[in-house]
């Protein structure tokens, strides 16, 4: 029999792997519905849906190695990281579907949540009050209007796989819905800055470079606490603090 390996277990999830497959177990159902849902309307490789039975989701893995691990220099080759930003394109032109609204947040949502999160971060310690206002000032960038597009809403490296120079999956689509599209390449791309000019070569149209920095402190500084809560160490090398810190 094969072995029972966790791939992530915190209060809200957690995904198991026996073999092949992938068994997700998670608290709110809603995210599940979203994913099966997701993955059956877009245009990219995804895992096939085995079985899906309330509150599990059983789906076979994909092949190929995911694109990296943040806080860790990534194996794949330039070609892959550019193979990646195409078909990270090719999603963002999917119409947009009409029951699924899981991604977006509007910018008074994330002004207001920002505020309280960097409020946090300084009253307890965490962070000194100067990384925190400079990366506040810097995340302003981008909170400005945008055309929602279809997104993948948690892109990281993680969740795409490749298989060679090719994407073969990519996985976790509980949080898809309509967002920011440059909210999803500084998602694949936070901690790994070197590899952004070779995703924008892939992805084929002008993208403000600006506005994805932005979005790297703006989403680092809305996860710490998060992450700290549910075992998770933001402090550690490469990962959420030291990408707040390269922006100093």
């Amino acid at each position: 029999m094969d072995e029972v390996e966790v791939v992530v277990a915190h209060s809200e999830r957690a995904t198991l792997r026996v073999g092949d497959v992938f068994l997700k177990v998670d608290a709110d159902q809603a995210r599940i519905d979203i994913e099966v849902e997701a993955m059956a309307l877009v245009p990219v490789p995804t895992p096939e849906v085995l079985w899906h039975k309330p509150p599990v989701l059983a789906i076979a893995a994909v092949p190929g190695t995911a694109l990296g691990r943040l806080g860790e220099p990534s194996t794949a080759s330039p070609a892959a990281w550019t193979s990646v930003g195409a078909v990270v394109r090719k999603l963002h032109d999917t119409p947009l579907p009409p029951g699924l609204d899981r991604a977006g947040r509007g910018r008074d949502d994330l002004v207001t949540e920002l505020d309280v999160e960097c409020e946090w971060l300084v009253t307890n310690g965490v962070l000194p009050a100067d990384l925190v206002t400079r990366n506040r000032e810097v995340a302003e960038a981008a909170l400005r209007p945008w055309t929602p597009a279809f997104t993948h809403g948690d892109l990281q490296i993680v969740h795409v796989f490749v298989d060679g120079n090719e994407v073969s999956g990519i996985i976790d689509w509980s949080e898809a819905g309509p967002g920011d599209p440059l909210y999803d390449l500084a998602t694949l791309t936070l901690g790994h800055e070197e590899h952004l000019d070779d995703v924008v070569a892939g992805y084929g149209t002008d993208v403000d470079l600006d506005v994805i920095r932005a979005w790297w402190s703006l989403r680092s500084l809305l996860a710490i606490r998060w992450l700290s809560e549910h075992g998770f160490d933001p402090t550690a090398p490469g990962c959420e603090v030291d990408v707040l810190k390269s922006r100093m």
